[in-house]
């Protein structure tokens, strides 16, 4: 999986250099058409540029169980993290921005898609708070963590505000989709209340699938205080999230479809660009967090989902790393 990575990280360096250098011969092999540029019309203001990516994301996936009155003293009933440690994925970039954005005021957008690559990716880990006496822990388990899938789909659209030659401020507002698909197998259980309290598992134990829609507002600053390098320092935040997800425990048949919302999300962001004639490198390292949403829990009976008395929740925390070759397709590059 690391040489299938490695090798679109080379790929894609090789293919921007190559397009960069033949956009850079055209150019100049241009003399006959420079003595009447001036008679020319003024290029577009905007430029459209697709990047593709290729990064991993570092974290867990959370699923909640939330107490009724009476069941447990501790804060959560059960608690299962599912590891991405990492997972890498393959993508593209779409933008849509002034040509020189230290200009005047503009507009811009953007859309990007990542596509994980399925793989182990650490441990699946479920904790119970049974005891309604106390708040210790009942129940354990843990099993080897496969991301089946995952894929990610952000958008943005914005404003850029230009206040000196070299900084520019620009608010957005944003929208993401993004799905993941788990499976835990094998490992171990330790439960107070089995005979025997311990055992091993083997197999398939456990499916999850999670479901994120969230809409946020945030802001960008923007600086190119060296003229080949462009550094962009970034924060969105919103409760305004949604999570469906889908919990299938093989061994018991029991399915359960959580549906929640209203956690906090925010997204801290550092990008750095390299500029060249129309080819940006550029290196990108953000966190999302999702704290706990809260919402209704349905359980499979006889095809249909009926609801439960207990709440659920869900949660999520990621680091992101990428490497994109922004390629400038039209309009005035810096």
């Amino acid at each position: 999986m690391k040489n299938i990575t490695a090798l679109a990280f080379l790929v894609i360096i090789n293919c921007a250099f190559i397009f960069n250098n033949s956009l850079f011969s055209q150019e100049a092999g241009k003399d006959y058409y420079a003595s009447t540029a001036a008679n020319q019309p003024e290029k577009s203001r905007y430029k459209f540029s697709f990047s593709p990516q290729t990064g991993i994301i570092y974290g867990q996936a959370f699923e909640y169980v939330y107490p009724i009155p009476g069941q447990t003293k501790a804060e959560l009933l059960s608690e299962l993290k599912w590891d991405m440690k990492p997972v890498f994925y393959l993508g593209l970039q779409l933008d849509f921005e002034p040509a020189d954005i230290m200009r005047s005021i503009g507009f811009f957008s953007s859309i990007s898609f990542k596509a994980g690559l399925p793989k182990d990716s650490g441990v699946m880990e479920d904790r119970d708070w049974q005891s309604a006496g106390n708040s210790s822990l009942t129940n354990f388990s843990s099993h080897t963590n496969r991301t089946n899938s995952f894929y990610i789909l952000d958008a943005a659209l914005g404003i850029s505000l230009p206040v000196k030659s070299i900084i520019c401020i620009k608010p957005f507002l944003s929208g993401s989709w993004m799905h993941f698909s788990f499976t835990g197998r094998d490992g171990y259980y330790e439960y107070k209340d089995y005979n025997p309290p311990k055992g091993f598992l083997s197999g398939n134990v456990i499916n999850y699938k999670q479901d994120w829609f969230l809409v946020a507002a945030g802001f960008e600053i923007e600086t190119n205080v060296f003229s080949s390098l462009t550094i962009n320092l970034s924060f969105q935040i919103s409760p305004f999230t949604y999570c469906n997800a889908l919990d299938e425990h093989i061994r018991t048949k029991d399915f359960y479809n959580d549906i929640t919302s209203m956690g906090l999300f925010f997204e801290p962001k550092l990008n750095l660009a390299y500029n060249m004639k129309r080819i940006d490198l550029m290196l990108d390292v953000a966190y999302r967090r999702i704290g706990r949403t809260s919402g209704k829990s349905y359980k499979k009976e006889n095809k249909n989902y009926e609801v439960i008395d207990n709440k659920a929740g869900a949660g999520l925390s990621l680091l992101d790393a990428r490497f994109l070759v922004k390629i400038n397709l039209f309009g005035n590059s810096r």
